[in-house]
């Protein structure tokens, strides 16, 4: 398996591999134009499109939006990114339609081997994380690696999510615990 295989498949890989090195260059740059450019909404829209690997209608990536790859993320119609969010995307990041991020976000799918010799070995590995529709992500909330929400779900500012939780729920907290059920 190539390093990038691996790291799509959960696998421990090496991240400073040419062809991962290349991949992050790419987004990077296109971060870059999308943070630091000036750009009408069109431009910012078609730079979403060649950065993500695939997005619906009416996607909003707002400034200070960071990714490893961008080619693992895929989002749905109505997808709106404010300010600040980073999303590691060494696996698969899936989120579906008429979702919200807001400020200083994150979702991680990055991780590093608990095992302190493979860790300083420099070895990674990353696990997927699927969010559902019609999802609200709080201000400073953080979803950690190998989550999926459901449908409907509202994730509370400053929440850490550690764990996967069902559709129409309200979660808060540190971890997050379902705090309101919905319908």
């Amino acid at each position: 398996m190539t390093e990038k295989q691996k790291m799509l498949a959960g696998e421990l890989y090496t991240a400073s591999d040419p062809e991962l090195a290349a991949m992050h260059t790419r987004a990077v740059k296109l971060c870059e134009e999308l943070n630091y450019g000036r750009l009408d909404e069109a431009e910012r829209s078609a730079i979403a499109k060649q950065l993500l690997g695939s997005c619906g209608q009416n996607v909003t990536l707002g400034r200070g939006f960071w990714c490893d790859y961008g080619c693992n993320i895929h989002v749905g119609e109505n997808f709106y990114v404010n300010y600040g969010v980073v999303i590691l995307d060494v696996c698969k990041v899936t989120i579906g339609r008429n979702c919200l991020i807001a400020p200083q976000a994150g979702i991680y799918t990055a991780c590093h081997p608990l095992d302190e010799a493979t860790r300083i070995s420099g070895l990674e590995l990353g696990k997927p994380v699927t969010i559902g529709d019609n999802c609200w992500i709080g201000g400073s909330a953080v979803i950690n690696p190998g989550v999926t929400l459901g449908d409907n779900v509202v994730v509370g500012s400053g929440a850490v999510v550690t764990k996967s939780f069902p559709s129409n729920v309200v979660i808060a907290g540190n971890p997050a615990r379902i705090i309101k059920y919905l319908k």
